[in-house]
């Protein structure tokens, strides 16, 4: 059966009273050589809202900006290790999860966080298009049967999550928040956060939803430009503000209007994608501006994507 309907109040989100300095956020995910994604997305953007994170290394990419060549991924005794010895010490007020790399290592995570269930989750689920076929589907299984029932966001772009969760939609208008929030429901996640809805006239729409009404919603013109690491970047967002004592509405909107700030003062580093620029507020106007005008080119970029982890 589906789930109960779950309230935000019924959720233990962090009392800021409560806080003695940063909140802390446990964050799973991979290292990123490039710094576009993975581990350090979720730093820099933790820090940037002013939380701490607490980052446990589950693999690591061979990438540049521009894709991925290959993925390692560490034993999943190895990331149980990490992270129980980090909450022996610290206590933790978010769990963000992001690609963790095997199926091994999702029982790892489940297994660890089933051991706080007080403690809110977001897991963010990216685009998986670079990964062989068979690992892409062991590994969304494992993710939906371990990790999903402990679940309290789920972020991701309507793309994504629409071919994981309706692979069997069949009616000609594209499934919405509600729909996609309904098929995550039932598998016992209580709120959704889709990202990247497509809307007329180059916006995008950005939905925080669950099966039955919309909580919050963000609209942002569409940025003609290829970005890594946008959906990390949200999400670690969402996790630290939730973590900082910010109801979940309040934190989606925080999140996406802050992930639009960094878009806009994205930056190329490399030779391939433009990365999400999370310290924009440590830059005067006058650099934002001119690294707008140097690195955003509107007339022959593709449009943004929020399908990490590229």
């Amino acid at each position: 059966m589906p789930p109960a309907a779950t309230s935000p109040s019924a959720i233990a989100f962090t009392d800021p009273d409560e806080l003695a300095g940063p909140a802390c956020v446990l964050v799973f995910n991979a290292s990123d050589p490039s710094g576009a994604g993975g581990l350090s997305a979720d730093i820099t953007a933790i820090a940037s809202v002013g939380a701490h994170a607490l980052p446990v290394v589950t693999g690591a990419y061979a990438r540049d900006t521009a894709q991925i060549f290959g993925y390692f991924s560490i034993d999943e005794e190895a990331v149980s290790e990490q992270a129980r010895a980090v909450l022996e010490d610290v206590a933790v007020q978010v769990i963000k999860v992001g690609f963790v790399g095997s199926p091994g290592n999702l029982s790892a995570v489940a297994g660890v966080s089933a051991d706080y269930p007080e403690t809110p989750l977001v897991a963010y689920m990216p685009s998986l298009a670079w990964w062989d076929e068979q690992r892409i589907d062991d590994y969304l299984d494992a993710f939906q049967e371990l990790v999903l029932p402990q679940t309290t966001v789920l972020v991701g772009s309507h793309s994504t999550l629409w071919r994981w969760l309706l692979p069997d939609w069949s009616t000609e208008r594209s499934p919405g928040a509600r729909d996609i929030a309904r098929a995550a429901h039932e598998l016992g996640v209580p709120y959704t956060l889709v990202t990247g809805i497509a809307l007329p006239n180059q916006f995008i729409d950005n939905v925080l939803a669950t099966p039955h009404t919309v909580m919050a919603s963000e609209k942002f013109e569409r940025f003609e430009a290829v970005f890594s690491g946008a959906g990390d970047t949200l999400s670690a967002a969402l996790a630290a503000l939730l973590a900082s004592g910010s109801t979940l509405a309040e934190a989606a909107s925080e999140a996406l209007c802050y992930l639009d700030r960094c878009l806009d003062s994205g930056f190329r580093p490399g030779m391939g994608h433009l990365v999400p620029d999370r310290l924009f507020w440590a830059q005067s106007d006058d650099d934002i501006e001119d690294d707008s005008e140097a690195e955003i080119d509107e007339n022959s970029a593709a449009p943004i994507s929020f399908n990490g982890p590229l």
